[in-house]
């Protein structure tokens, strides 16, 4: 079983800093790694992996930013504590003891000398001179020196007290280490809640014990004689028993961190101390049931202690169970594959072991999936993350607003069409009647004005000022294919990003300003194949060498035959043709490029030309290879080529696709 940690929700009053990212700043924050890896789910994992600045500028930490901040802490406590300095503590303790009750030893002699009784000085000197070799012959270890100072008569008063205050405070923080196991709200335990906890670990004993057999346990019963002992108020047994195997593994990995001398030390000590040997036996007996079933709350756990600051048993046991819960968050931390993952994380122990910054973080790293599902921009399903229609709309809008922006619209100017009058496409818009005008009527607006005019009341009487036609756009439809290269070349030149920002800006272009207009989308490496719109921010390149333009050509060629209109296809590559299908059906690839591939390609090009389809080519690497076959490709079908570079790709695209329908407009070229 595996120890869960979960978030503590409260409710908004006011107070709480919000999330200064919306959802679209979100989808924004991660579009570039979205579309160059093609994978929503592994672009999250990297937005949560990397973390973000909000946008005033704050800084969300990353897992890996807050697992180097956990290391650090766990390396800070390690290098500046020492496990054994329990135990120096406690070897300083009894040698004041001893050094004190020498002291006196000493001074009875010195007495015993100067005593004019022969008698009384000879008994007394025979008495402390044994007194003197007891000291003598003390064992070396600390448990065998309390188990004979325990039977010591001290010579001095303040030795015994000084040896018994020792010995309370030793008793009673082993007895609080076995209480602070089991529960965590008892403290300077009574006789009678020292007899209560034993009932308790052995009536839990009992109820593993009947769990293991198939039985159901009595937990509301337990819980109503016992419940005081656990101030976490657990729901079930599950829960109570997780919280006493985080702690028990605590003491567990104090155990292991010790050397094998401590380790002597510590059991010696809870054998003389602790009378009691049936609590021990019941501790011992739980640790071994939840080892048992919670195998994997870290019983093998240890540390390498390197520093010089001293702990007692209480903070050794509260560093342990610190450490602990570092070890577990790191664990949860390393492993979160998902925002919803870091639902698993008590924000409040994370607040408290790695601060606010980082607790504040994790807040809103696990709010990343939710937003964005919230917001109708990724959608769940089977367990992983997808894309909405309205977040690809989204991306597309996006990256066509960056286009136009590097475009300084005031200097290229919009790209509707500027002429508007009469056509056969609605412009959405309304204009006061004027002699000449078609009387397409807008009666919405044209009763609205004799409403306005007339101050209301039926029937409504209309005049020739109140008539407001309908404004139509020109236009003509045009088909477009988008080709883009998917080979291997295009991201190890860093141009893959570039070309499929300007393939969803294109698509958002069309079908938001043109959406009479056909868009369709062929990708080619090796081999070609279409895709959807939707498919568009997860298309990746092919891993397979091969640029396979003569396949491309013949899928967007199909494509075409189904479309009325201009017809054009818009190429964007970074090499020439290495690769074709045979007669046979099975791709062929070569590099440098054979004739044979060539040839094919041309002939596809030749079939293109024929059926009235412009090409136009966008090449990122005008090699001499591709510079010349493009010469050819031109001439054959009188389209045009642009040498361009991923950072101006998009101007080109863009501005050749508007200029292109401009022409078509201006030329009131038929449908």
């Amino acid at each position: 079983m595996e120890i869960a940690r979960r978030f503590r929700y409260s409710r908004w009053d006011g107070t709480q800093a919000g999330f200064e990212f919306s959802a679209d700043d979100l989808l924004g924050e991660m579009t570039d790694d979205l579309l160059y890896h093609g994978d929503l789910n592994a672009a999250m994992r990297r937005m949560m992996q990397s973390g973000f600045d909000d946008a005033n500028g704050d800084r969300v930490q990353g897992l890996r930013e807050m697992l180097e901040n956990l290391r650090r802490t766990r390396k800070e406590k390690l290098e500046q504590h020492d496990l054994g300095g329990v135990y120096d503590d406690i070897a300083q303790d009894l040698r004041d003891v001893l050094d004190i009750e020498r002291d006196a030893v000493d001074q009875r002699l010195e007495d015993a000398a100067g005593n004019p009784d022969e008698r009384q000085r000879e008994v007394t000197s025979d008495s402390m001179q044994l007194k003197a070799a007891e000291l003598d012959m003390m064992p070396h270890d600390l448990a065998g020196q309390v188990r004979e100072l325990q039977s010591y008569d001290f010579v001095s008063q303040e030795a015994a007290d000084k040896f018994n205050e020792l010995m309370d405070d030793l008793r009673n923080q082993l007895m609080q280490s076995y209480v602070d196991q089991v529960s965590g709200s008892m403290e300077d335990m009574s006789a009678e809640d020292m007899a209560r906890m034993k009932d308790m670990m052995a009536e839990l004993n009992h109820m593993l014990e009947q769990r293991a057999n198939g039985e159901d346990p009595d937990f509301e019963g337990f819980m109503q004689r016992f419940g005081d002992f656990f101030p976490e108020n657990p729901q079930n047994l599950d829960e109570l028993l997780e919280v006493m195997a985080q702690r028990m593994a605590a003491m567990q990995a104090m155990m292991n961190s010790m050397t094998p001398e401590q380790r002597a030390q510590l059991q010696g000590l809870s054998e003389q101390l602790l009378e009691d040997m049936d609590l021990r036996w019941q501790v011992e007996q739980l640790t071994a049931n939840l080892q048992a079933a919670f195998p994997d709350a870290g019983w093998e756990r240890e540390y390498d202690f390197s520093g010089e600051d001293p702990l007692n048993f209480s903070e050794a046991a509260d560093l342990m169970n610190e450490l602990g819960d570092l070890d577990q968050l790191e664990n949860l931390l390393r492993n979160a594959t998902n925002p919803g993952a870091l639902a698993e994380v008590d924000v409040d122990r994370a607040r408290q072991l790695l601060g606010d910054q980082s607790a504040e973080s994790l807040e809103r790293l696990a709010e990343l999936a939710r937003m964005l599902e919230e917001a109708g921009l990724i959608q769940n399903k089977d367990g992983r993350f997808e894309l909405t229609p309205h977040a690809i709309r989204r991306i597309g809008q996006n990256a066509l607003s960056d286009l136009f922006k590097k475009l300084k619209m005031d200097q290229v100017g919009r790209h509707e069409t500027e002429k508007s009058g009469f056509g056969h496409e609605r412009d959405y818009d309304s204009k006061p009647y004027e002699y000449g005008d078609p009387f397409n009527l807008n009666i919405e607006r044209t009763v609205r004005n004799a409403i306005r005019r007339s101050g209301g009341g039926t029937p409504v009487r209309l005049t020739p000022d109140d008539f407001e036609v309908e404004r139509t756009e020109h236009m003509v439809r045009s088909a477009t294919v988008l080709m883009l290269d998917l080979s291997l070349s295009m991201p190890m030149r860093d141009n893959f990003l570039p070309a499929k920002k300007v393939a969803m800006a294109l698509h958002s272009l069309i079908s938001t300003q043109y959406p009479r207009d056909y868009l369709g989308l062929v990708g080619f490496g090796a081999v070609a194949r279409e895709f959807k719109a939707q498919e568009l921010p997860e298309v990746s390149w092919d891993f397979s060498y091969g640029t396979n333009m003569q396949h491309a050509f013949m899928i967007s060629r199909r494509l075409l035959s189904k479309q009325s209109g201009t017809k054009q296809i818009i190429m964007i590559t970074d090499g020439e043709p290495t690769a074709h299908i045979t007669a046979s059906g099975e791709p062929f690839f070569s590099y440098p490029p054979v004739p044979e591939t060539v040839d094919a390609t041309l002939t596809e090009v030749a079939r293109c030309t024929r059926e009235g389809i412009l090409i136009n080519t966008f090449m990122l690497d005008p090699n001499s290879y591709l510079r010349s076959f493009i010469e050819k490709l031109t001439q054959m079908n009188q389209g045009r080529a642009f040498f361009t570079t991923p950072e101006n790709l998009g101007d080109y695209v863009l501005v050749d696709f508007i200029e292109h329908k401009r022409t078509m407009v201006g030329g009131r070229r038929a449908m």
